[in-house]
């Protein structure tokens, strides 16, 4: 065991399902990494599930809460734990995820040995209530024409070295990037000349059910749209073969999200994925 990498994983969290939050924590606590805090920010929820925080926060004496009286969406909870974490990696954790036991420590490996990476995520699982569905592949060392499709990191995959989170700003909590921010800050450290890498093997299960379509309303899919195009020509990718790609969130909307789901799980996962 390791016991001098610190890592600090860190959870926004708002009126999550207990049940899923007790199973995300979990997958923490069994880590082969010791070396490890988390932090759970409650983003605001309501008590019931403000009380499902603090029992999942008493599973170990590792885990800090933390909490925001209102809800301020994911960018400004992240931002806190980062503020407020002793780790020199920071590991993202989604409150519906969960991590392979060994990801830790295949994870800060990695950024040990190859100091050109400034972050590393990882392929990942899918699952939904019924379990494990298929699985996401995402490029081994993304490029810039690599976020034409879609962001080419897994967001709750990536261990990140918390200097290098810092010095970048950190998440944007502007309202027009919000339930876009981790493709914002992709592209915004790949135009700084950060780079990460994503190790071939599936080191997280990935939750994407019949809820994450829900939350792609009209508004978020003109936020990401608009995203699209400021980001792709800060890239140097936005010309006009690549332009259908900045309208991208607006044709995938206007598919049936039940042909959606069903592409998604025969065989197209390019085609059509987007962001939780």
């Amino acid at each position: 065991m390791d016991t001098q990498v610190k890592i600090s994983v860190i959870m926004g969290v708002y009126n999550a399902e207990p049940e899923q939050l007790l199973q995300s924590v979990e997958s923490i606590r069994r880590q082969s990494l010791q070396a490890w805090e988390m932090l759970l920010y409650d983003d605001g929820s309501t008590p019931a599930y403000a009380q499902a925080i603090r029992r999942a926060a008493a599973l170990d004496s590792r885990i800090r809460t933390l909490r925001g009286e209102q809800n301020r969406g994911l960018a400004y909870a992240l931002n806190q734990c980062t503020l407020h974490a002793h780790g020199c990696f920071l590991a993202r954790m989604d409150a519906d995820d969960l991590s392979v036991p060994d990801r830790l420590e295949k994870q800060s490996a990695f950024l040990q040995a190859h100091p050109q990476y400034q972050w590393v995520g990882s392929n990942a699982f899918l699952i939904d209530e019924n379990g494990v569905w298929g699985l996401q592949k995402v490029p081994a060392a993304p490029q810039a024409k690599d976020f034409l499709p879609h962001s080419p990191y897994i967001h709750p995959s990536v261990l990140f070295r918390r200097e290098a989170l810092m010095q970048s700003g950190g998440y944007s909590d502007s309202p027009q990037f919000f339930l876009c921010e981790d493709y914002e800050l992709f592209m915004r450290l790949h135009q700084s000349g950060g780079r990460g890498y994503n190790l071939q093997e599936p080191l997280l299960y990935y939750r994407e059910d019949a809820s994450a379509y829900r939350r792609r309303t009209i508004a978020r899919r003109l936020r990401e749209l608009r995203l699209r195009y400021h980001g792709f020509q800060a890239l140097g990718i936005l010309n006009a073969a690549t332009f259908p790609y900045v309208l991208k969130p607006l044709l995938a909307g206007a598919v049936p999200t039940a042909l959606q789901r069903w592409v998604r799980r025969n065989g197209k996962p390019v085609a059509l994925r987007e962001e939780r």
